[in-house]
């Protein structure tokens, strides 16, 4: 049957138009959580007939994914076998000046991104980086964006750095037919991230000293907590005058809020206490804590009658909010997360600063930071809505040490001499990472995150679509409009083109749309498919402007205490400089 056709696209080139937009403002305004939003886009696609139901399957069976899947295992090997902490103890070591700070830092972080996924590099150097910035007298912020800025083109350096290369290298086997070396686009991707450590070290001033979340969450002026008053507490029935609770040792009483919501602000010192009862306290943390623990009352998030149900081997900790999880856009008195996972919310910052109010009642976003109470909190138990990024134990340096670096050495050795495919070069090291225990099935699976890998499935199976629905062969026709058959300015134009998208949007995402749409380009100018997809990847990967931009960006904007203007900044000069070494890199050592 004849496809009718509108504006020059069929009716599955509009669907996927429609769940790509649908995608962006649901990521961007966090009203629902990435692996629904991918869920629910791949559904559509099968349902509607966009893609058969081979094709919509085969994204859960497909290499990078099942790639991505079995990186788990190299990177729990390279956690429990010590090899970060040798390289904290002798590669980072002690430096004498901020300038040789950055460089022990962007050196080796790099290097451990070119092999493994970067955002998950750069969670397991947040807590690193913190406790080492504070023992050679350096403010964590000024580390923090250059932690992210090494792991982000780090991360180019090999086709397994991260999730974009790894959907690009795919895309590009199954249009050619040819595998993408694992060690394509390290030349350029070098030269970049050379180019990216001397600016970054350059332009230091621009990195600001920020006050980290803890130093928030510790400001006598700043911090407010909520405490609830037990039914059974001696200081039912009294007044707040007769039960010493209104001005408080490091601290005053700001409102009442009575079960029925009712609010009382400002607060009688007549006023009677109730069972029941939430105090808004603002003060000094300590002081607020000692008061809790001393007069009976609770951090909970429902009615108890004695502080014995709910204070035994609770402690503090904090972690930031993850883009697209449970928690963004959400307030924690509209839903029980805080009643299934055994924790309440005592306190949020935002860009270096507590957010005044009930906690409960602050709508959260991405980035921000929780001060959380709770029982024995298991960070793994939460890594789809948080990362916790204080009180890390890292494994000490062993024998497993030597012999997890050998496995890496030997799986780079292996694919690099095309002795085997990239995938089964990583299902061998990861086989010989359990044989050696450098890691146990049970430290894989805490560390195995299933909600990334359908956010992956989600963006493959989108990139399919834009392929076969025509959408790749029309954007590609525009740009070569307007850069005629100059196979430069072409490319040109996607690097710059793809680098503007990738800054409001994830990098997967921006890959699994471009890299049909390079593909065509190359094709139709009959240039080199190589150099459009290497080119492709470094300039989706340069998104230093927003914290949005990058998952690495936004992992350390939390923690960081920073303000969404500090990395424009930095960011802006940055993105100019990588995307003409990007162009320039890459048409040398791939002419195109």
């Amino acid at each position: 049957m004849e496809q009718v056709l509108f504006l020059g696209l069929n009716i599955f080139a509009w669907i996927t138009i429609l769940l790509l937009v649908f995608k962006f403002i649901m990521l961007y305004t966090g009203k629902l959580p990435s692996d629904v939003v991918s869920f629910i886009c791949v559904a559509t696609l099968l349902i509607t007939g966009t893609l058969t139901e081979e094709q919509g399957l085969a994204g859960f069976g497909s290499n990078p994914v099942v790639t991505l899947g079995v990186l788990f295992i190299l990177i729990a090997g390279l956690i429990h076998s010590g090899v970060v902490q040798w390289v904290v103890n002798h590669i980072m070591g002690e430096p004498k000046s901020e300038k040789k700070a950055f460089l022990r830092l962007m050196f080796p972080v790099a290097a451990i991104s070119s092999i493994l996924n970067n955002a998950a590099v750069t969670i397991l150097f947040l807590n690193v980086v913190k406790t080492w910035a504070k023992r050679i007298k350096v403010a964590p912020s000024k580390l923090l964006i250059p932690l992210s800025y090494a792991s982000m083109i780090g991360g180019t350096l090999t086709v397994l750095g991260s999730p974009s290369n790894l959907i690009i290298a795919d895309i590009y086997k199954t249009d050619t037919g040819e595998f993408m070396p694992l060690l394509a686009p390290t030349l350029p991707a070098l030269c970049c991230l050379l180019i990216c450590i001397c600016a970054t070290v350059y332009m230091r001033k621009r990195i600001p000293v920020r006050k980290a979340p803890e130093e928030s969450f510790e400001s006598r002026a700043e911090y407010t907590v909520e405490f609830l008053v037990p039914s059974e507490n001696e200081a039912v029935g009294m007044t707040l005058e007769e039960a010493n609770l209104q001005n408080v040792h490091g601290g005053h009483l700001i409102e009442i809020v009575r079960f029925d919501r009712e609010v009382i602000s400002p607060v009688p010192a007549d006023e009677f206490i109730l069972g029941g009862d939430r105090l808004v306290y603002s003060g000094h943390i300590q002081d607020l804590l000692n008061l809790r623990d001393s007069r009976g009352l609770v951090s909970a998030t429902h009615h108890v009658y004695s502080s014995d149900e709910v204070m035994k081997n609770r402690k503090l900790q904090m972690a930031t909010v993850v883009r697209g999880g449970r928690l963004e856009g959400r307030r924690m008195v509209d839903f029980d997360f805080e009643d299934k996972n055994g924790v309440v919310l005592v306190a949020v910052a935002r860009e270096g600063e507590r957010i005044a109010g009930m906690p409960r009642e602050i709508e959260l976003h991405a980035g921000d930071t929780l001060l959380l109470e709770g029982e024995k909190l298991n960070p793994m138990n939460f890594s789809e809505n948080l990362i916790f990024f204080d009180n890390i134990a890292l494994p000490q340096e062993s024998m497993k040490t030597l012999l997890a670096s050998g496995i890496i050495l030997l799986m780079v050795i292996l694919s690099f001499l095309d002795i085997l495919s990239l995938l089964n070069s990583c299902l061998v090291a990861a086989l010989l990472m359990f044989a050696c225990r450098c890691c146990s099935i049970e430290q894989v699976r805490d560390l195995l995150n299933f909600k990334l890998l359908l956010v992956f499935v989600g963006s493959y199976c989108l990139g399919k679509a834009v392929d076969a629905s025509g959408i790749a062969a029309m954007i590609a026709d525009a740009i070569m409009y307007f850069s005629g058959t100059n196979a430069l300015v072409g490319f040109i134009m996607l690097c710059v083109v793809a680098n503007l998208v990738t800054e409001v949007t994830t990098n997967a995402a921006t890959a699994a749309f471009f890299a049909p749409v390079a593909l065509k380009m190359s094709l139709e100018l009959g240039s080199n498919p190589l150099a459009f997809c290497i080119g492709l990847m470094i300039a989706i990967s340069c998104s230093f402007s927003t914290p949005v931009g990058s998952d690495t960006n936004l992992l350390v904007y939390g923690p960081g205490g920073y303000k969404s203007t500090d990395f424009l900044r930095i960011g802006i000069p940055m993105d100019l400089l990588l995307l003409a070494a990007n162009i320039f890199f890459v048409s040398l050592f791939f002419p195109l």
